[in-house]
């Protein structure tokens, strides 16, 4: 399976009614627009126009079933076609209308007469079949749904070889800290013993004691465990294998990977403050820094 980003927009039109289909009458245009950004969870929002309302249900049931995760509007809408808008009406709709006008302005005297245009609406529509915008909104949404998780799809695999990228400057930057654990640690250890020495031989030349030098040797392990980065770089190699499996397999693993990256950003600091040399410090601002430009891009992942 593939990465999909929560990033997309698909906008889609088509025109129904008599005129679409070759036949006199009123041609209405259809239009349908999906855009959708990241979110923790599905977030959806439908704006539609009085026609389209009835709609709702199905549209909410296509969308749930392509969409798992991301913050999604739909907008659909229904527009009247300038060329079919001022087709020339009929007499005998004419005359319906006045006889309809007069009979209302029998009982309401005061009323408005029609204007140009308010006749040329409702003629237009008088003979017109009631449309069914069932499967009109249905075929238009599945197309749109097809391209949204298209855009999805291509943003995913950009996002899926910028991770993969950014785990081989992990693993090349564990790669380099690992020799530098039990060194380190040698180190440490020899340099607190001379220091205690050191201190020893200054206190008026007396012999050290066999229990104080065992006590320094405990003191110089227990310093050289708490900065033994080993176990810290093992995790992180763990979660790097584990994010890296996650990528290939695909799906739906934005959350998965998010937590992952806390506990790569949570090793690395680790890793950072029990540093006893440079190298290891830059080692670690340079995984952080890494980590973080992994972390922008995962929180954009279905």
């Amino acid at each position: 399976m593939a990465v999909y980003s929560m990033t997309g927009y698909a906008s889609l039109q088509q025109s129904v009614g008599a005129a679409a289909e070759g036949r006199p009458g009123n041609a209405r245009r259809l239009g349908l627009e999906i855009r959708s950004v990241n979110s923790r969870f599905l977030d959806l929002s439908l704006r539609l126009s009085d026609e389209l309302r009835a709609q709702e249900p199905a549209l909410r049931a296509l969308v749930t079933q392509r969409l798992k995760r991301g913050k999604v509007e739909v907008r659909a809408f229904v527009d009247s076609e300038e060329s079919s808008a001022l087709a020339e009406p009929t007499p005998r709709l004419l005359q319906r209308l006045e006889a309809v006008q007069e009979a209302v302005r029998s009982w309401l005297p005061e009323a408005t007469p029609l204007s140009v245009a308010e006749a040329l609406r409702l003629c237009a529509n008088a003979d017109a079949p009631e449309q069914d915008w069932g499967e009109p909104v249905q075929e238009l949404a599945r197309r749109a749904l097809d391209d949204m998780v298209a855009a999805r799809l291509r943003e995913g695999e950009r996002l899926a070889t910028m991770l993969h990228d950014r785990l081989q400057q992990l693993r090349a930057l564990a790669q380099q800290a690992g020799p530098l654990v039990p060194q380190l640690v040698e180190q440490q250890r020899q340099r607190f013993m001379e220091r205690w020495k050191e201190a020893m031989q200054l206190a008026e030349g007396a012999t050290v004691p066999e229990a104080a030098q065992d006590r320094a040797l405990t003191e110089a392990t227990a310093f050289a465990i708490r900065i033994d980065v080993a176990e810290e770089i093992t995790r992180l190699q763990s979660h790097l294998d584990e994010i890296e499996r996650l990528l290939n397999k695909g799906g739906e693993v934005g959350k998965r990977l998010d937590f992952l990256i806390q506990e790569l950003h949570r090793e690395a600091n680790t890793l950072g403050s029990k540093s006893a040399a440079m190298e290891l410090t830059r080692i670690s601002v340079d995984m952080k820094v890494l980590i973080e430009q992994m972390r922008e891009q995962v929180q954009n992942i279905e």
